[in-house]
């Protein structure tokens, strides 16, 4: 007769590196379902049935993690606007701008969903104000070209990139959960709002009503 096979214990031993990935993704999941808030050290430790302290041994308490998560989503996002734009025409890089951020919502639903979410009181990882406007940086180069072209002043391409990224952002909230219409079809309404705003900029705009003093 063959001998039996002793068991093995059910808990898949891990190196460092693989057990940092797992509780990463474990806190990801979390902080994007529950928050910031409301995750806990001990939640995420259970779900990794590991103890406490080896979270803390790997990112020294939560915001520790939180802070790793973050970067990780602001990477992804402004490495995918970055490697999007490739065209030539500035009609056609609003465009890719627009897709690429819509991309990352729709496969990185999570990640987008702790972005918009506030950091922790007293973090030093960005706020989605902050990385919106880290993105608007990558952007107006895109504006800045057109506005020479058309004999525009250029120092007011800065500012026109954060309005388009913050239109396309807000946008993007909404979408996230209704997901109607497609994402070509969403892209193409808002360069269609962005682009033939554009077309019409006067070179120095006045209010036709102001404000009594």
């Amino acid at each position: 007769m063959t001998e039996p096979k002793p068991r093995r214990s059910g808990r898949i031993r891990m190196t460092s590196a693989e057990r940092r990935e797992q509780l990463i993704t474990i806190a990801r999941g979390l902080f994007a379902q529950k928050g910031y808030e409301a995750t806990s050290v001990e939640e995420i430790a259970a779900r990794a049935e590991v103890s406490k302290p080896v979270v803390y041994e790997h990112f020294g308490g939560k915001e520790g993690l939180y802070a790793v998560v973050v970067d990780r989503e602001v990477r992804a996002l402004l490495d995918g606007v970055t490697q999007s734009l490739t065209a030539g025409r500035a009609h056609e890089l609003v465009e890719q701008a627009a897709l690429a951020l819509l991309d990352y919502i729709e496969n990185n639903s999570d990640g987008f969903r702790i972005l918009v979410r506030d950091s922790p009181v007293g973090s030093s990882s960005g706020s989605f104000i902050s990385i919106l406007s880290d993105v608007a940086t990558r952007v107006e180069h895109i504006l800045a070209e057109n506005f020479k072209r058309r004999g525009l002043d250029p120092k007011n391409a800065p500012m026109y990139a954060q309005m388009l990224v913050g239109m396309v952002a807000l946008t993007g909230q909404w979408w996230l959960d209704a997901r109607k219409p497609k994402k070509p079809d969403v892209a193409a309404h808002l360069v269609n709002l962005a682009w033939n705003g554009l077309s019409g900029l006067e070179a120095k705009p006045t209010l036709s009503t102001r404000p009594h003093k």
